[in-house]
């Protein structure tokens, strides 16, 4: 019998130590990344197009933040900033209300997950407007707590099994061409549920993704953004920009919404903040952001000094290394790539998203999505050593999420395996 190789090794532990519901994609132990690469337990090495979906936008392990973190932790690592407060806690804060989206004076707070975020978010404007209710799209993607999930507009798997959601939250269609779904649909959809089923004078919020993760990289169309921000300030309603994937020059500015002249009265923000180590937050309108007492914000490890120090050095590296600038001239050659590939995929049905947000979406000649081939192309790449998510609705979009930062060479290389390997998967 030939002996496992390391990877199998783990993966059989796994197995038998994990709650099922823990899912993994791949079964590549990383043992070591740098920038755009990582290598597994058997050594084998993989061009990440994944970024630790979207957290690595700065790369693995950028030497600027490695050592803003090392410093760190040769201070301190925790005190809990409610307790014992630190000073890089509010310089964060102070960068971030700064170059948020919008014309206003804004303040901050700090927790550890985007999940968490959208919770915070929901809580202030509840405690800003005194309602209750938040409406949210079709296709969202805002966590795993229960009322992230709950805000999420998929079942499976999210949901699935845990039973009822929480209430007054309600989901209206988001706009989508490809499936047929205008800007005006998604606005006759919530003067539907405002006649049918809660009175807007009820509704403390709405929430959105600029583009949507989850759902596919699907981006919400300029007038849609502006006429949400007219009803919103029509209806004394809320207006949540979920910029948790899109945040942080993945979509080639620094927060999404920059690219549409409306602000949100508030963001929330993960991933791509922290560049690899666990914070988020929600920056908004002081007034709002002021509304909840002392006390009702907060957690004990929320804004841990470690991914404060990190932050700062993230925003460091964006200005500092242009990575704005980059995400648009790589996502332009991405998409040159995958255009140049419907050629030979004519199931190729669209290219699209902002910066280096690009998701490809397959699908048939009579309209039907085609996961399988999605993930057959998936499966290709990462036995030439590429490592790419799905995502979507029907699981029918590839998603490209390498790190800014990836090396012009690495960058070629994984265009020619992507190449291959969409050909390979059509059996060309």
């Amino acid at each position: 019998m030939l002996k496992q190789t390391a990877n199998a090794e783990i993966e059989t532990r796994r197995k038998a130590a994990l709650a099922r519901g823990v899912g993994v994609l791949t079964d590549h132990y990383a043992v070591k990344a740098e920038n755009s690469e990582i290598w597994d337990a058997d050594g084998t090495r993989l061009i990440d197009f994944a970024a630790g979906i979207a957290v690595v936008n700065t790369g693995h392990r950028h030497p600027k933040v490695m050592a803003a973190v090392a410093e760190q932790l040769n201070a301190f690592t925790h005190t809990c900033h409610q307790v014992v407060p630190y000073e890089n806690y509010v310089r964060l804060a102070e960068r971030l209300n700064e170059r948020a989206p919008g014309d206003f004076a804004k303040k901050s707070m700090f927790v550890t997950t985007g999940a968490e975020a959208v919770e915070n978010a929901v809580k202030i404007a509840r405690a800003h407007t005194g309602r209750q209710a938040i409406i949210a799209f079709s296709g969202a993607f805002h966590g795993r707590t229960f009322m992230g999930m709950t805000l999420t507009g998929k079942v499976a798997p999210y949901k699935t099994g845990f039973g009822p959601m929480m209430n007054d939250v309600f989901h209206v269609p988001f706009p989508n061409e490809l499936h047929g779904v205008s800007v005006d649909d998604s606005f006759k959809a919530l003067d539907t549920l405002f006649k049918a089923d809660v009175d807007p004078a009820r509704v403390a919020a709405i929430i959105f993704e600029p583009v949507q993760g989850e759902g596919g990289f699907n981006p919400a169309p300029k007038d849609f953004v502006e006429r949400l921000r007219k009803l919103c300030d029509d209806k004394g309603i809320v207006m949540i920009a979920d910029e948790v994937q899109t945040g942080f020059a993945r979509t080639g500015t620094l927060f999404a919404m920059e690219a549409y002249g409306v602000a949100a009265d508030l963001t929330t923000m993960a991933k791509g903040l922290g560049g690899g180590l666990p914070i988020s937050g929600v920056v908004g309108r002081a007034e709002i952001m002021d509304a909840a007492a002392p006390g009702g914000l907060g957690g004990t490890y929320g804004g841990n000094p470690l991914g404060i120090a990190a932050a700062n050095a993230v925003l460091d590296v964006i200005d500092e290394e242009k990575l704005c600038e980059r995400a648009n001239d790589l996502g332009g050659k991405l998409k040159a790539k995958l255009e140049a590939l419907r050629t030979d995929v004519p199931e190729l049905a669209e290219v699209r998203g902002p910066g280096f947000m690009v998701a490809a979406e397959f699908i048939d000649a009579d309209g039907t999505p085609l996961p399988e081939l999605a993930n057959a192309i998936r499966l290709e790449a990462l036995n030439r050593g590429l490592l790419l998510l799905t995502c979507g609705v029907y699981g029918n979009v590839i998603r490209f999420l390498a790190p800014i930062t990836i090396q012009d060479e690495i960058f070629d290389e994984a265009m020619a395996i992507l190449e291959a390997s969409a050909k390979a998967a059509k059996g060309l």
